[in-house]
């Protein structure tokens, strides 16, 4: 296993304290339609994003560009019963979304509602028996010229 390898970011997380550092880490991530999956009978639901290493931006905002960077990811949600999407046309394959957010309610018969928010307004809403959440990133981070921005 190589050096960056060990050091990659692995959570898990069983309760909605956990998905909120999940939501922390996976803000500003881009993901393609195609890198998002839903097994049924497995009731799993899996996405690869491209996640900014927002745990480097220290380094970026002292104006070292070599620390602003991109790893692929893993996030996989389990006990998942339904998944709804908004705004997102599955057809589009290549096309891009940005993460902003992960919320969750829990919801009647001790069920979660767990809401994906996308840039233009796209939703994926999973509902789900438990919080049962595994993020870790896959392989060696990237150099990226850019560090994302909002308008406030």
């Amino acid at each position: 296993m190589s050096k960056s390898a060990k050091s990659n970011l692995r959570l898990l997380c069983k309760n909605q304290e956990g998905l909120k550092v999940i939501s922390t880490f996976t803000q500003d991530s881009i993901v393609a339609v195609k890198d998002i999956v839903f097994l049924k009978q497995n009731r799993i639901f899996i996405m690869i994003i491209n996640r900014f290493m927002w745990e480097n931006v220290e380094n970026v905002e002292k104006g070292d560009l070599r620390h602003n960077k991109r790893i692929r990811c893993a996030i996989k949600f389990e006990e998942v019963l339904q998944v709804k999407s908004k705004e997102i046309n599955q057809k589009s394959k290549n096309k891009h979304l940005e993460c902003l957010a992960i919320k969750c309610n829990e919801i009647s018969n001790n069920n979660y509602e767990i809401k994906i928010f996308f840039s233009g307004n796209s939703i994926i809403t999973l509902t789900s028996e438990a919080i049962e959440v595994v993020m870790h990133d896959i392989g060696k981070a990237w150099n990226v010229k850019h560090i994302p921005k909002h308008k406030i």
